[in-house]
């Protein structure tokens, strides 16, 4: 992906979008006709810029205004001595507006405008998606699904415009087909869809282009999600006072750690260490202790039999992180019922939220984390139930149990109170689809908690943090990466005069 800095970090609906489109014609007497145009250079360029010895161009044309900008590119390319085919998905007829306009030019040039045939050519250079816009409300079938599919299968690059066609502006999921494009230039704002569930898989590297609207036109909308990434998030962190003390930056209690689960608990609390806490203690089964001390001796082991034992260490904690390798048996229950009963901010995850699944409770100092199957048992449904609208369903789950959720995954949500607009970290990688992952976030949320940052900022840090120590691990490799790989990059990070 481009560099991040360069992405607005204001997302928006498709409906919005359309509606900032129509007031740019109207209100402030942007033609049509200019914004196509100025969408279709955008792409062109960028086409030139990413693959510059492209000379055969197969643009996949609908009949909105998608298939518009395509058609203003091929007619770009032609002009610049290309070879550029538009095949057409779709009526021709249909064609209406600024988008028969510009076909019309194509053709005028005697550009090579054609229907789709049932087999795409093998003989592009790069394929140019143009077919469906952000309107798109229901699945992709028939012959349209097996050209984008022959669209995923060629070992053509490709190219999307505005977003790839068959994904879902709003929610990020693709409608029965959907393109998976080497590239995607969004035009006059980003769609919260691009960047969570299937989004970033159907995107590729994402651009984007305002055309050149004015900023009253974004002033008419209030954004329905923020782009999060540590580029920005850790502008936020100011350095410590030469005078600070441990005790300046919390005390944190991980409680977890059920036979045969020791590591999850290890990894969530180093997690917290190396994100700046000033003490760490771990609750955990006795006989984990010896090996946890020797492992990391910085962590305050104590060996906890019955939930009374807790009671000394809860009232020194500030903060508590719940669930890492807690398990649902008697043992697990009864830290988990006793860790409740205290009137200490935490964070949830792994068993303690399916614990809360049975036993449900309502809180606002807390901070939950679900992963999908977990999202799907607190709220009773299936997992594709949550897949299907992640926003919904990390909005539902915030109402439902109060606090900031962080619905874990691709484009991982951090949802507050309802009138604050969701956000999507950017950051991350597949190589943190691995064991213990979950458990090392558990513990840099709960850090920042620790140190002072209110809930929904501390997810924030804590969301963008963990993934950007992930992109930083995958530098030697996606594949075989441990959540012990993030340790070092979390200690670096976390001190940004120091990367």
């Amino acid at each position: 992906m481009p560099d991040k800095d360069c992405l607005p970090t204001a997302l928006y609906r498709a409906e919005q979008v359309r509606k900032m489109d129509r007031l740019a014609i109207e209100k402030y007497g942007l033609p049509g006709e200019v914004l196509m145009e100025r969408a279709g250079q955008a792409a062109f360029d960028l086409l030139r810029e990413r693959w510059p010895a492209a000379r055969r161009i197969l643009v996949l044309t609908g009949t909105g205004n998608n298939g518009g900008d395509g058609f203003v590119l091929a007619r770009l390319a032609l002009q610049a001595g290309l070879e550029p085919r538009a095949l057409q998905l779709g009526d021709r007829e249909r064609i209406r507006g600024d988008a028969r306009t510009n076909a019309m030019r194509f053709a005028a040039l005697s550009g090579d405008w054609q229907p789709c045939p049932d087999k795409l050519p093998e003989d592009g250079d790069v394929i140019v998606d143009a077919v469906l816009g952000t309107g798109l409300e229901r699945h992709v079938e028939g012959r349209w699904a097996r050209i984008l599919g022959q669209v995923n299968a060629a070992r053509t690059p490709v190219l999307s415009l505005d977003i790839p066609s068959g994904l879902h502006s709003d929610t990020g999921i693709i409608l029965g087909t959907g393109v998976c494009a080497d590239a995607t230039i969004s035009f006059i704002a980003l769609k919260q869809g691009m960047f969570t569930a299937d989004g970033p898989d159907c995107c590729g590297e994402i651009h984007f282009r305002s055309l050149e609207v004015p900023a009253r036109v974004y002033a008419s909308q209030i954004l329905s999600a923020r782009r999060l990434d540590w580029a920005h998030q850790r502008d936020l962190l100011r350095p410590r006072k030469r005078s600070a003390h441990k005790g300046n930056f919390g005390h944190l209690l991980v409680i977890g750690g059920e036979r045969g689960y020791a590591g999850a608990a290890r990894l969530c609390a180093e997690a917290a260490l190396r994100t700046g806490t000033g003490l760490v203690s771990l609750a955990t089964r006795e006989e984990h202790s010896s090996a946890m001390l020797a492992g990391r001796p910085e962590i305050m082991v104590h060996g906890v039999h019955a939930a009374a034992d807790l009671d000394p260490l809860l009232e020194q904690a500030s903060v508590l992180a719940l669930g890492p390798g807690l398990g649902r048996q008697s043992w697990g229950r009864a830290m988990w019922e006793r860790a409740l009963d205290m009137e200490i901010p935490l964070v949830m995850d792994a068993d303690a939220l399916n614990l809360l699944a049975q036993t449900p409770r309502v809180r606002q100092d807390w901070v939950l984390t679900p992963h999908p199957g977990e999202a799907a048992r607190l709220l009773g449904r299936k997992v594709r139930d949550i897949h299907a609208d992640r926003f919904a369903a990390a909005r539902e789950i915030q109402q439902r149990y109060g606090g900031v959720v962080v619905l874990k995954g691709a484009g991982s949500l951090v949802v507050g109170q309802a009138h604050q607009p969701p956000a999507i970290c950017t950051d991350g990688n597949p190589g943190m689809a691995s064991g213990g992952m979950g458990d090392a976030l558990t513990g840099v949320i709960a850090a920042w908690m620790a140190q002072g940052w209110q809930l929904r900022e501390a997810a924030q840090l804590g969301v963008c943090l963990h993934g950007a120590a992930g992109d930083k691990a995958a530098r030697a490799g996606e594949r075989g990466m441990l959540a012990s790989d993030l340790m070092s990059h979390l200690r670096r990070l976390a001190n940004p005069d120091n990367e």
